[in-house]
């Protein structure tokens, strides 16, 4: 009699995820780019984690301490933390990681996010050596950090590529080759099998992940794919489990056709008019906040900008981890009334329709800021009956000229958050930033920050960085016009990824393959 043939083994838990751009480089202290960060985010694991929602949970480290004085952090690392080699990972790793990270030598364009560590800033401009960085491997489980100044926001900081730890040994011997199939050695859920150029990336469960039992996907294969019509096809025909993007014309179709596996949520971004308030017309602030009220972000979010966005009336973006958004007292009236409103205060400022003002909104050169300029232009001078031409710049022209403060009077302007704290787009605004292209300059604003930056209690902290987002907003030095949104197709038998029990991915769009599993 014929032997039996064996009962087929399980089958392996595959997700197929599609990753934009081919990813600049998986060294920690190198990338740059958000499809490095994706992978990254599974080939590593830092002191901190995130659970789905993006909440800070101990990641390599076990626990912290932080002094009173906020100035030293003590973090004690697991005692079965281990390399993808079998090494276990010590406070040294970290120590060279982040020494690593500050060395001019290195080049790392993300080393600024270090800058709150004793000596960074004066290591990575080449005053100090990197040795001096205030970070110490006490013993090899125990790693104390001592900050320049107080930084409640520092262990958000800790969950960027940049002070993941990495392999002093495998560094040393494979040089430039050291994050390559074969010879890379990681520390993270997942580690590296196969890496094919502009064709896939594979990476497969790490069994000597400390927290291995909880992973449910044996592989993760990344696919880069820079057509997002492309990426869509794939996803059709089932090639992809999930997507990087999604294209904006095809929205539209998705919506009538896939609405159930698109998902679009908040992002850590908000695109924003700035208004000169160093010069007339905009040094008057009954101007600047009549240009805002007649800005009909709804027709904008409509007609142009059509992917989902959500119109804005915060600067900082709503969805923060213990932050209790902030509005512009015009948020909940209607456009006629916002308008109304408008005229009344264009008149107070000293013009009327036969009396127009005459402005320039200043933008880089871009088919969508180009579109969203005609129609605000044209919102405003039905509104106002404002003469508005448009100039468009090269991008490094546009950040200089907005920089200098001399020709601009309306000009567009974005920003992302590099982490999950209300500081992150807070700070652009203090008198001293070198990213304050408004000219906006209040001393409580100034103070209330300074508070913020002191204070270790985190309600008050938030409350502390509430009250100058009122400040930020009352004096309309900006327009918020829309908070940016991921857009992603999800196959609806991949769960683990929703954040708040309601469909959407968390802000920062960290999503970690540890917590996904495939349900068919």
């Amino acid at each position: 009699m014929a032997a039996l043939a064996p009962v087929a083994a399980q089958a392996e838990m595959v997700l197929n995820r599609g990753n934009g751009s081919e990813p600049g480089s998986l060294d920690p202290q190198i990338a740059e780019d958000v499809p490095s960060s994706h992978i990254l985010r599974d080939l590593y694991e830092g002191l901190v984690g995130e659970e789905a929602s993006g909440k800070i949970v101990p990641g390599e480290a076990e626990s912290w301490k932080i002094s009173e004085d906020g100035l030293t952090y003590t973090f004690k690392i697991r005692d079965d933390a281990k390399w993808t080699n079998g090494d276990p990972v010590t406070a040294s790793d970290f120590v060279f990681a982040w020494q690593r990270a500050v060395d001019p030598k290195t080049g790392s364009e993300y080393s600024f996010l270090l800058a709150p560590i004793k000596n960074a800033d004066d290591i990575t401009s080449g005053k100090m050596e990197p040795k001096e960085l205030g970070v110490k491997a006490i013993d090899d489980k125990t790693l104390e950090v001592d900050l320049a100044g107080p930084t409640p926001y520092f262990l958000g900081l800790l969950t960027h590529s940049i002070s993941y730890p990495v392999n002093k040994a495998t560094v040393e011997k494979f040089g430039d080759q050291w994050t390559r199939p074969g010879n890379s050695v990681t520390n993270g859920a997942f580690k590296l099998e196969e890496w094919n150029p502009q064709s896939r990336i594979v990476l497969s469960k790490n069994d000597s992940y400390w927290n291995a039992d909880s992973v449910k996907l044996d592989k993760v294969i990344y696919y880069p794919t820079e057509s997002t019509t492309a990426e869509l096809k794939r996803f059709r025909a089932g090639e992809l489990d999930w997507t990087y993007e999604v294209p904006n014309d095809q929205i539209k179709w998705i919506r009538d056709n896939m609405n159930d596996e698109f998902v679009v949520s908040n992002y850590l971004g908000v695109y924003y008019y700035g208004f000169n308030m160093t010069k007339p017309p905009f040094d008057n602030a009954k101007l600047r906040e009549a240009f805002s009220l007649a800005i009909n972000r709804d027709i904008l979010m409509d007609k142009i900008v059509t992917a989902g966005e959500v119109p804005a009336y915060a600067y900082v973006v709503p969805g923060m981890t213990g932050y209790t958004p902030v509005y512009a007292d015009f948020k909940d009236m209607t456009q006629k009334e916002r308008n109304e409103k408008a005229y009344k205060l264009y008149q107070e400022a000293g013009y009327s329709k036969d009396n127009p003002v005459t402005l320039e909104i200043r933008y880089n050169t871009n088919d969508n800021h180009k579109k969203i300029a005609i129609a605000i232009a044209s919102m405003w001078k039905s509104v106002f009956g404002a003469k508005v031409n448009l100039v468009n710049e090269e991008f490094k022209v546009f950040l200089e000229t907005r920089k200098a403060k001399e020709k601009t009077q309306v000009f567009r302007a974005g920003w992302i958050g590099d982490y999950n704290d209300p500081n992150t787009f807070l700070e652009l605004w203090k008198s001293d930033s070198g990213l304050n292209d408004t000219g906006f300059a209040d001393p409580e604003f100034d103070k209330l920050m300074k508070e913020a930056s002191n204070e270790q209690n985190s309600e008050k902290r938030m409350e502390l960085l509430r009250n100058a987002e009122e400040i930020f907003l009352k004096a309309n030095a900006v327009a918020p016009i829309y908070h940016y949104v991921t857009k992603h197709m999800i196959k609806s038998y991949v769960k683990g990824w929703d954040a708040d029990g309601k469909g959407h991915v968390n802000v920062m769009d960290h999503v970690r393959s540890q917590y996904l599993y495939i349900d068919k």
